[in-house]
C-alpha cells in the first residue's frame, strides 16, 4: 500500500485529508501536537481497514519532525507523500501582537513546513521518488489585514518551495514538490486562533467546505503540478493581485477588514491554539456550514499564462491580417 503522512492531521483539512486518503487505501500518518487527538482520529483511519500511525510532535521542532518521518516509515513503510498542513494564527492587527506571538505563528506556519519538507527529503531523495504537497492558501499571493504572520508565513512557504523546486530540477530528481492555493474554509482555525478582538472573526466569504481542500490535495498527489489554485475566489485574488495590486489594497481596507469581522462575542473561557493545543477532540468543520461550498473549480498555475499567450497570439494575427488588408 501507498502510504501518506500529514502534519496538523487531527482537524480541519488535514483530518479531511487524512480520511480522504484512508477512503482511497492509503496507510496513513499523522503528526500533531494533542494526545488524544491523535488517538481518536488514528482510530478514524482505521476503520476504512488501512493502517494509520499517530506521532506527537510540535512541527517547530525539527527534530521531533525528523524522528516522526522515521517513527512513521518504521512502523508503516516507505513515505510516498508528505503533505504539510500544520498551521498557526493571531487575529489582530500587527502593532498588537507581540515578538513572540508572531514568532510563534511564523515558527509552527513556516518553519514546520521548511522542517517537514527537509524529513520528508531525507527520505524520499535517496530512493527517488515522492511527492511533497504543501498546503497553501490565497494569502501567499494576496495578503489581507488582520493577519500579517500568516499571510507572511504563506508567502514565505510559497518563495521557499520555489526555491527547493529548482534545487530538484537541477538534481534531474524525480521527487516533486507542489503547493495547493485554498480559499476560505469551514474549519475550526477562527474558532482556535487566539483573536485579540471581542468579537468571533470568520473567512472571509465565499467559505469552502474542508472536503474541497482534501480532494485537491489527493488530486495533486496523483497528478503532481507546480501549483493548483482551489476556487474562483483563489483564481480572482492571485491573478488580480498581479494585474491590480493597488486596486486589490484599497479593496482590502474594507473587505478584507470588515469581512472577518461577526457580531458573535467571543466566549469568555475561549481557548487558543497558539502555544498549547486546545483540549476538546479536533473537528473538521467549523461554524459555516450553511453557507459552505461542496464545490470548487480548480486551475493550475500555468493556465493563467497560456491564456494569456494565446490572447496575444490571437491579436497579433488579427493584427496582421489587418495590416495585409490595408496594405492591399
Amino acid at each position: 500500500m501507498a502510504v501518506i503522512v500529514i502534519t496538523g492531521g487531527t482537524a480541519g483539512v488535514g483530518k479531511a485529508t487524512a480520511l480522504h486518503f484512508a477512503k482511497a487505501g492509503y496507510d496513513v500518518g499523522i503528526i500533531a501536537r494533542d494526545a488524544d487527538s491523535l488517538h481518536s482520529t488514528q482510530e478514524e483511519l482505521r476503520r476504512f481497514g488501512v493502517n494509520a500511525y499517530a506521532v506527537q510532535a510540535d512541527v517547530e521542532d525539527s527534530q521531533a519532525v525528523a524522528d516522526a518521518a522515521n517513527d512513521i516509515e518504521y512502523r508503516l513503510g516507505a513515505i510516498d507523500v508528505w503533505i504539510n498542513n500544520a498551521m498557526g494564527a493571531v487575529l489582530a492587527p500587527f502593532r498588537t501582537m507581540t515578538p513572540e506571538e508572531f514568532r510563534r505563528v511564523t515558527e509552527v506556519t513556516y518553519l514546520g513546513y521548511v522542517n517537514g519538507t527537509r524529513a520528508a527529503l531525507e527520505l524520499m531523495v535517496p530512493r527517488d521518488r515522492g511527492v511533497i504537497i504543501q498546503v497553501g492558501s490565497a494569502l501567499a499571493y494576496r495578503s489581507i489585514p488582520l493577519q500579517s504572520a500568516y499571510c507572511g508565513a504563506k508567502a514565505a512557504i510559497r518563495g521557499f518551495t520555489d526555491a527547493v523546486r529548482t534545487e530538484l530540477m537541477h538534481e534531474n530528481s524525480r521527487v516533486s514538490i507542489s503547493m495547493v492555493q485554498m480559499p476560505g474554509l469551514n474549519t475550526p482555525q477562527f474558532e482556535w486562533a487566539r483573536n485579540k478582538f471581542a468579537w468571533a472573526m470568520r473567512p472571509v466569504p465565499p467559505v469552502f467546505q474542508p472536503e474541497v481542500a482534501a480532494s485537491a490535495i489527493f488530486k495533486v498527489a496523483q497528478k503532481p503540478v507546480r501549483e493548483l489554485w482551489v476556487g474562483s475566489s483563489t483564481v480572482q485574488s492571485i491573478v488580480g493581485q498581479f494585474l491590480f495590486p493597488n486596486f486589490l489594497d484599497r479593496l482590502m481596507v474594507s473587505k478584507a477588514w470588515e469581512g472577518q469581522m461577526t457580531d458573535t462575542l467571543n466566549a469568555e473561557d475561549r481557548q487558543d491554539y497558539l502555544d498549547r493545543p486546545v483540549n476538546d477532540l479536533h473537528r473538521i468543520h467549523g461554524r459555516f456550514t450553511a453557507e459552505a461550498k461542496n464545490r470548487a473549480v480548480t486551475v493550475t498555475s500555468g493556465v493563467p499564462g497560456k491564456v494569456l499567450l494565446g490572447s496575444l497570439a490571437v491579436a497579433g494575427v488579427v493584427l496582421a491580417r489587418l495590416l495585409t488588408i490595408r496594405k492591399k
